[in-house]
């Protein structure tokens, strides 16, 4: 692809950012920082899974161009995704207003998986250049393996707000990756052990 691609793919991943701006800047609604909470947390979560998905489908589609072109750019998506989780907080925060009402929340479900969710990200984030690749070698695979924790926290942050009144929205967005990622647990675990038992 172009040399140019990345600019073109921040671009995209910064559209719905720029929509938010927009909103934020022109709404006389004194709401507008609660509304801006909700599609802010979608979008992290969606960016999330999408980084996410290019492991699985390298395995299921080897020789299609689109999975390699997903894992050679889900770092953007790794950051984008981070991007709007921090947003998604400081809309929060600033809904909120006080500190006493943040830490009264704290223990609800929805509220400190999301809280725990966000702190797995941040180092995450900060080693998702090519320097911290380098620098720490093999170390940094098995930092980035906790964003599947981080991701099954998000699951449950998103799935149990209103009392887990409806769940559906996050179900049907992690189901293909939580689908995908049950195959390569199969292919790389579970069908070895069936082709040793069946010799």
């Amino acid at each position: 692809m172009s040399r140019f691609s990345p600019y073109w793919l921040w671009l995209v991943l910064a559209l719905p950012a720029i929509g938010m701006t927009y909103d934020l800047a022109t709404s006389t609604d004194p709401k507008i920082y609660h509304i801006l909470v909700h599609p802010t947390g979608e979008f992290a979560a969606r960016f999330m899974i999408i980084a996410m998905l290019a492991s699985p489908l390298i395995l299921l589609f080897k020789s299609a161009a689109f999975p390699r072109w997903l894992k050679k750019n889900r770092r953007y998506f790794g950051v984008a995704a981070f991007a709007y989780a921090a947003a998604h907080t400081a809309f929060y925060l600033i809904d909120k207003a006080s500190l006493d009402t943040v830490i009264t929340e704290l223990p609800r479900l929805y509220i400190w998986t999301g809280w725990v969710a966000f702190v797995i990200f941040i180092p995450l984030a900060v080693t998702s250049t090519d320097y911290f690749v380098r620098v720490m070698g093999p170390r940094w695979k098995t930092l980035q393996r906790w964003t599947y924790p981080a991701a099954v926290l998000t699951l449950v942050h998103w799935a149990s707000l209103h009392d887990w009144d409806n769940p559906a929205a996050a179900l049907v967005h992690f189901g293909p990756l939580a689908a995908l990622e049950a195959y390569r647990v199969w292919y790389w675990y579970i069908r070895p052990r069936q082709r040793l038992h069946a010799t």
